[in-house]
């Protein structure tokens, strides 16, 4: 046993893989289908490995916390700046009023309770589910003119009070807004949303899983029905109403021909079909018998995800875009958001820095991609010239400082990473030649970046979490709870009543703007529908730049 110990002591880094191996186990374990979360484990296994008074170098925390927030401007930075358009305002506007009022609880709580600087900035962290302000937070406390043993212990109450809010607080709020909230406004959620019902269909659950409910066909017919005899391929696709099926090859005898709108189908001929699945259940007894065809249906097909860049694709809606000329043949399977899978309808739009899923022949969909934008192709490779330098360009802008009413602001080296994030994210959407991050590897520098600096945080805090959290748990467990559902009711009220917004819309903004994924989910689930999505995006990237500002703010208030 104290081989280990001194293992951990001298070489922390033994210690920091060892909290993250326990973090994630811990995180992971379930109660009652309750989980703490992986950040909430690492922070709690750096808080049980800290008792063995681990030092590690301020530095490497830094580090990971930097890029962690650059990945996160990444992310969000295309919706970041669509927020500024006219249209997304509203959203906005209910980000900025539910922030602020997140920030005002946080102050005041902090004042009438008389709670330190670092504990008024775990309760910002925690009951807001916003890890970023335990850096921002941390690094202001750090440039404070105080006895260094002070500083010291202003940061170490940063994680109990984040750790005992944030269980309260997202717990709270993933139960709140999909069942108190609907009622605050007065409506039946699922009501709601089963008439503005989505029609995204299934998908793959994980790499190497497909569905069994194929969302899209292709199917050979024999054509006996006289209706569509001696008619050409654009007036047959013309006949088909309410829906989109496409005919890719005909057989004529031992003839096989490849796609051309004007030639006539006789009857007898065989037609390959490309069309959702419930279109051939429904309607392909009405061409005539189906048939086994395995030349004619030897079509390369293609699944491609595209990057939207184009100025005129820009907030165009999914039906205005299925009947452009370059769409024939062309099907969505998925549209994705900051990470966010949007529902399929055709009020949809689609803005730029939208991944969209598309399935069809190769050469349609090649096509298709050349007027969407940039096909995003699966590739291992980070740019990694673009991160570093953009992390670097960050830091520099982040060390400027702006007084204001003799509050010296700034958003330190890691807010600046944050902020050219945002930049970078937004030039890839523009421009996506360069600067592309595999999915993989956003993992890792998002969820595995946090899951190291918590982790560290916690090794830090160790040695007095314990006592931290036994002179202010109880009361931090009942503040926490009240500050976390204060600024989301306010938030309603003022989405639903004050801007008139569409009540799924309301409640998935509330969910963005408290940066919450997991009440977005509860919020679906509950409704039955992934509309509330289409309110998330907006916001999740306005509130994490607010409530990740709000570390040093409160931090320059309270010093005052």
């Amino acid at each position: 046993m104290n081989y280990i110990v001194d293992a951990l002591r001298n070489n922390p880094e033994l210690a920091i893989f060892l909290t993250i191996a326990l973090g994630f186990l811990i995180g992971k374990a379930k109660i009652g289908g309750f989980s703490l979360g992986v950040v909430v484990g690492c922070l709690l296994a750096g808080v049980l490995v800290g008792q063995l008074d681990i030092k590690v170098p301020a530095a490497v925390k830094t580090v990971f916390f930097d890029l962690f927030l650059f990945t996160t401007g990444y992310k969000v930075g295309p919706q970041f700046f669509r927020a500024l358009k006219r249209d997304a305002l509203p959203q906005m506007a209910l980000t900025v009023v539910l922030c602020v009022t997140c920030l005002l609880v946080a102050l005041g709580f902090a004042k009438l309770l008389n709670f330190d600087m670092g504990t008024a900035a775990g309760l910002l962290a925690g009951a807001f589910s916003e890890s970023t302000v335990i850096g921002t937070a941390g690094e202001a406390i750090q440039r404070l003119d105080l006895p260094q043993a002070e500083r010291t212990a202003l940061i170490n109450n940063i994680p109990v009070a984040y750790a005992v809010t944030y269980l309260v607080g997202t717990a709270a709020l993933v139960w709140f807004l999909p069942k108190v909230g609907p009622k605050l406004m007065g409506i039946n959620l699922r009501e709601i949303a089963a008439q503005r019902a989505d029609k995204a269909g299934p998908g793959s659950d994980a790499e190497g899983v497909t569905s069994a409910a194929r969302l899209f066909d292709v199917r050979a017919y024999r054509v006996e029905n006289p209706v569509l005899t001696n008619k050409t391929i654009t007036e047959i696709e013309a006949l088909i109403k309410e829906t989109r099926a496409f005919i890719l090859r005909v057989r004529s005898g031992v003839v096989l021909f490849g796609h051309a709108s004007d030639r006539r189908i006789q009857a007898g001929d065989i037609i390959a079909i490309m069309a959702r699945h419930e279109v051939h259940a429904a309607r392909g007894d009405l061409i005539g018998p189906e048939v086994s065809d395995p030349e004619l249906l030897d079509i390369p097909l293609e699944a491609l995800n595209v990057i939207v860049t184009s100025r005129s694709i820009d907030e165009k809606s999914l039906g205005e875009l299925a009947q452009a000329e370059f769409a024939r043949g062309v099907f969505l399977s998925k549209l994705t958001r900051s990470g966010i899978e949007m529902p399929i309808e055709p009020t949809t739009r689609v803005n730029r820095g939208d991944v969209m899923s598309l399935v069809g022949p190769l050469p349609e969909v090649e096509r298709a991609a050349t007027e969407l934008g940039y096909p995003d192709r699966r590739t291992s490779a980070t740019d990694m010239v673009f991160v570093g330098f953009g992390i670097f360009l960050g830091g520099l802008f982040g060390l400027l400082t702006l007084v204001v009413w003799g509050v010296p602001l700034t958003l330190t080296a890691s807010g600046g990473a944050l902020f050219m994030g945002l930049v970078f994210g937004w030039l890839r959407s523009v421009y996506p030649f360069y600067g592309r991050i595999p999915e993989p590897a956003i993992w890792i520098f998002d969820t595995v970046g946090l899951c190291m600096f918590i982790g560290i945080v916690g090794l830090g805090a160790g040695p007095s979490f314990v006592s931290g959290l036994k002179a202010t748990g109880i009361s931090l467990i009942l503040v926490g709870l009240v500050s976390a559902l204060l600024p989301h009711v306010v938030g309603i009220l003022f989405g639903r009543y004050v801007l008139k917004m569409d009540p799924l819309i309301v409640l998935g903004a509330c969910a963005g703007a408290g940066t919450i994924t997991a009440a977005l989910r509860a919020i679906q689930d509950e409704a039955q529908s992934s509309i509330p999505a289409l309110g998330y995006t907006v916001p999740y990237a306005i509130g994490n730049i607010l409530l990740t500002a709000w570390g040093p703010i409160l931090i320059g208030i309270m010093s005052r």
